[in-house]
């Protein structure tokens, strides 16, 4: 049992993820000595995360509500692999309370905050109570989830616009929509719960005023079972699409004393009151008139801790370790050295609004070299798929300085290749070029903030090239040399063992999808890198998703631009505009069902009497949120 003082670690822990973060905390548990296990869906068989834990489990499913936000399974895993710590990542489960009480039931222990803390504080509301308890900054909202859209209009009319709907539960800016003016209030009420209940089981929603243009700073905080908290460091997290981070950094720059002072001081004051332990993040917004306000308290590590590593010199996941098997954290607060940035790398393509699309990886070189470390969960070939969170990989930036940063941060991404999916690499790098966020002339010139790609560099996100995939080149391939054995992948009762047998019975591609017979993604020429381009009448699904809802009805007239259709893909919701005015006929699905990419939805007639004019646009554009 491998140890660390007077308490042991963990055994065997089961890692209730996926990619990027199931390999990182696989990686942390191999450095600490401690054997993993991996839990995995259909198409995550061949996954990185698999393939690097000591055993690994089916969970026999698709989507994500079948799969890792299975709870029964997922504890069934754990009984079967006989592991005795749980690891839920971000995500999925990892800020469910009941499913955090069921694995600590079942005798197993839960490397994450007390099922009463993460109740406390993943509830939004009750966190807010708590932030008012203890004199946290906070801006006007609900002190319950609103019960309906009356509701919000009420408030709305108390309080002023912009207002922020929030779900309740869970966090990563799903379930948030912002509505700006009464009549947009119930159609962001709909859709903000829509999400909610898609991502974290749960659509409840509070509301609370909006804070127009602030930055989005956070403490990385460390909280052990002895009443010790410390703040490792601030993070800025500003640069967001559809409220969902890209870039992140540490330490969040051009901050005052007293704004520094005020942040360290109401994050442990809100996590003692919680009787919080374990890793978890306080998130604020920043006015720009100075302003801070409480956000939320994210009951679980972060996307974004790898940028407080770095600059603090600390593994987060062996502390997280650490504070489960009950040691103090022994320190006060941790020396910090330099500036980190970290560049999600997703699966989308900015110059189509961030539309996220599904594919398989053909050629994938990540960069290295001074200051860069790479956290992916992918390689080349793998697949991508729809039903999960479009991130490949994280690129983590470290310099001496915030400027020596940004320019190892520019080395990396010309070093950075990825084809075969869409990414956002493109608009990193323009982010990177731009004065807004290089702030070359101090705290004056820094002008990031949440809604800054969707106002002020809106102009340059439509400039940014294209980074769809272009349609594969049919090729004659020269038959491979037949080697004298060949690994299969099968299951036994579910476990995922590797059997090794003589080559050439055809095992391994007639029955288990490997090798030369596996499919390509089928794809056409359209700037989402996902599917067929809208043209003529028919109006094709971008990408691989299901259909939330029709924002018309069939026979109803649309402009150019209109929302027609509400799709939901990677977690997100994608609405599909018009390309053309006319009259919308000929569904060819109904809400609920999955549509492959290309696939039309419906078509879009020209009208005769001239009731919808405006011809045709160039290509179907999601309007901001």
């Amino acid at each position: 049992m491998a140890t660390t003082g007077s308490y042991p670690l963990p055994r065997k822990v089961l890692v209730a993820n996926r990619g990027e973060i199931a390999v990182r905390v696989i990686r942390a548990c191999r450095d600490a000595g401690i054997a993993t296990v991996a839990v995995y869906a259909d198409q995550d068989r061949e996954a990185q995360h698999v393939k690097l834990a000591d055993e690994a489990f089916a969970l026999s499913g698709i989507r994500a509500a079948e799969t890792y936000l299975d709870a029964k399974k997922i504890l069934e895993a754990a009984r079967r692999s006989g592991a005795d710590a749980l690891h839920p990542g971000y995500g999925f489960l990892s800020e469910d309370a009941g499913f955090a009480r069921s694995v600590t039931d079942s005798g197993v222990i839960w490397i994450g905050p007390p099922p009463a803390a993460i109740e406390s504080l993943g509830d939004k509301v009750t966190a807010r109570k708590i932030a008012q308890s203890v004199g946290a900054p906070l801006v006007p909202g609900t002190k319950d989830p609103v019960q309906g859209a009356d509701e919000v209009e009420e408030f709305g009319a108390e309080h002023g616009y912009p207002i922020a709907i929030k779900a309740a539960f869970g966090g990563g800016g799903r379930g948030l929509r912002v509505a700006r003016s009464a009549d947009e209030v119930r159609d962001q009420y709909d859709s903000a719960v829509r999400e909610a209940v898609a991502a974290f089981g749960r659509g409840e929603c509070f509301v609370e005023r909006f804070l127009d243009r602030p930055r989005h700073v956070e403490t990385q905080c460390l909280a052990d079972a002895h009443g010790n908290v410390v703040v490792v460091s601030t993070r800025d997290c500003s640069l967001q699409r559809r409220h969902q981070k890209l870039v992140e950094e540490a330490p969040a720059p051009f901050l005052s004393e007293d704004q520094l002072a005020r942040l360290t001081e109401s994050s442990k004051a809100i996590l003692k009151e919680a009787g919080y332990v374990g890793a978890g993040t306080c998130e604020f917004l920043l006015g720009s008139d100075g302003t801070i306000s409480f956000l939320e308290v994210n009951t679980r590590l972060q996307v974004e801790h790898p940028v407080t590593e770095e600059i603090a010199g600390v593994d987060l996941v062996r502390e997280q370790l650490r504070i489960a098997a009950g040691e103090p954290l022994g320190y006060d607060s941790l020396p910090l050295r330099g500036h980190s940035i970290e560049l999600r790398i997703n699966g989308e393509d900015p110059a189509s609004g961030f539309m996220p699309a599904p594919g398989t990886i053909s050629e994938l070189a990540w960069p290295s070299g001074p200051g860069v470390r790479v956290d992916s969960g992918v390689v080349a070939g793998d697949e991508i798929s729809g039903a999960f969170d479009s991130m490949l990989a994280k690129i983590i930036v470290t310099g001496a300085t915030r400027e020596q940063a940004i320019a190892r941060a520019r080395r990396a991404l010309r070093e950075t290749s990825v084809a075969g999916v869409p990414t956002v690499l493109p608009f990193h790098a323009s982010v990177l070029a731009h004065p807004d966020y290089v702030a070359a002339d101090g705290e004056d010139s820094f002008r990031v903030h949440t809604t800054w790609i969707e106002t002020d560099y809106a102009d340059e996100l439509a400039g940014l090239p294209s980074t769809r995939p272009a349609p594969p080149e049919p090729a004659q391939e020269a038959a491979p040399e037949q080697p004298a054995t060949e690994r299969v992948v099968v299951e036994v009762g579910g476990k995922r063992l590797e059997v090794v047998i003589p080559a050439g019975l055809g095992i391994s591609q007639k029955k288990f999808g490997r090798g030369p017979s596996r499919r390509p993604l089928r794809r056409s020429g359209n700037r989402s890198g996902g599917g067929s381009s809208a043209g003529g009448d028919a109006l094709p699904a971008p990408m691989q998703g299901t259909i939330v809802k029709f924002a018309v009805a069939e026979g109803d007239i649309v402009e150019v631009g209109q929302t027609v259709v509400v799709l939901e893909a990677m977690k997100m919701e994608q609405p599909l505009a018009a390309h053309k005015a006319g009259r919308v006929t000929a569904f060819s699905a109904e809400p609920g069902a999955t549509v492959s990419a290309g696939t039309v939805i419906c078509q879009i007639v020209d009208v005769e009497d001239g009731a919808a004019e405006g011809g045709e646009a160039d290509v179907p554009m999601p309007p901001a949120p």
